[in-house]
């Protein structure tokens, strides 16, 4: 019995991505468990960059002294490039005076809501502290009344739902900045169709078959808080239980085409850019952060790569990823 009673627990969790925070202030439902699996950006992009390398110096070894030297110059010059690109789009400095010093986040390590606030606190370049949750028994956050993730400790004070945190610690590293011009509605109206449309595109996706089910947990119970025993039941157990929940979320937002609605999704942001680097324009804002974060836990899963591939998203996504740079994590 306990051990079924776990697995609707989990289920439960998981099938939270449904329904995302609602804007202006209304009461929101959050999402307990992840959809999807994350690679640390910092990692995958070093991986590939030195595969590349790598592979052209192979190259170069077995070609003329000539053409070794050419070869050379063009990765030099590459890596020169791609040096100048990240510190063209570097972290975004908070002024000290308006730095945290103590802040800890309470998170399911794959949660898309949890990774909005990653991605701003990394990007802000703001130390940060992890506890992950155990979703069945949520005994790391017992000492609160919310019960849900993400919650941030902000030199001691409660912070709850993505959306909320995010406004409240923008608003205090920028407290002169221009609220109801143009480019603030703009953010607005983006942040919003994240939490809205974009984060429903994820489950019936990562869900879509039992491999791509499978996938997913696998991360999910190999990153999350769970015991061996529930890690075994919540891989096999519960990728087949959300390979049928997804097909209920599909039904719910009228979704026919799961690929196709997140390739549209992909599509409608890119087209929202109009050419720029990014919405905010040469430097990521609110919006490009909160994109960048629901994206990150399904980017190198199959429904991630298939985006990537099949879309225009991928060269602002890797320019989201050089801008945001390594995690702030720090040891609890």
């Amino acid at each position: 019995m306990r051990r079924i009673n776990g697995l609707a627990a989990i289920c439960r969790a998981v099938e939270g991505v449904a329904a995302a925070p609602s804007v202006a202030g209304n009461p929101v439902r959050h999402h307990r468990l992840v959809q999807a699996a994350l690679f640390t950006t910092a990692n995958n992009g070093s991986l590939s960059r030195s595969n590349w390398l790598s592979c052209n110096r192979t190259a170069a070894g077995q070609s003329s002294s000539a053409g070794a030297h050419a070869a050379a110059g063009v990765i030099m010059f590459s890596a020169a490039a791609v040096a100048i690109g990240e510190e063209a789009h570097a972290k975004e400095p908070v002024q000290s005076e308006f730095r945290p010093k103590d802040v800890v986040l309470y998170q399911y390590e794959a949660c898309p809501f949890c990774n909005k606030v990653k991605a701003f606190l990394d990007y802000y370049d703001i130390p940060y502290k992890v506890v992950e949750v155990n979703p069945l028994s949520k005994k790391e956050i017992k000492w609160s009344d919310y019960k849900k993730v993400p919650i941030l400790m902000v030199d001691g004070e409660q912070m709850v739902d993505s959306s909320d945190i995010i406004d409240k610690l923008a608003k205090k590293f920028h407290p002169d900045r221009a609220v109801g011009s143009v480019a603030d509605n703009e953010e607005k109206k983006w942040r919003s169709w994240v939490d809205n449309h974009l984060v429903h595109m994820l489950s019936p996706n990562i869900y879509r078959n039992t491999s791509e089910a499978l996938e997913s947990f696998d991360y999910i119970t190999s990153h999350g808080n769970f015991s061996f025993a529930e890690r075994i039941a919540a891989k096999y157990a519960g990728a087949a239980a959300m390979y049928f929940v997804s097909k209920k979320l599909k039904k719910k937002y009228n979704i026919t085409d799961e690929r196709a609605s997140l390739y549209e999704a992909a599509e409608t942001w890119v087209d929202a850019l109009d050419g720029r680097d990014f919405l905010g324009g040469t430097k990521p804002n609110l919006a490009d952060l909160a994109v960048y974060g629901v994206l990150r836990p399904i980017r190198y899963l199959k429904s991630g790569r298939d985006m990537v591939e099949q879309t225009r998203i991928g060269d602002w996504y890797a320019r989201m990823e050089a801008a945001a740079g390594p995690s702030s994590r720090i040891q609890a």
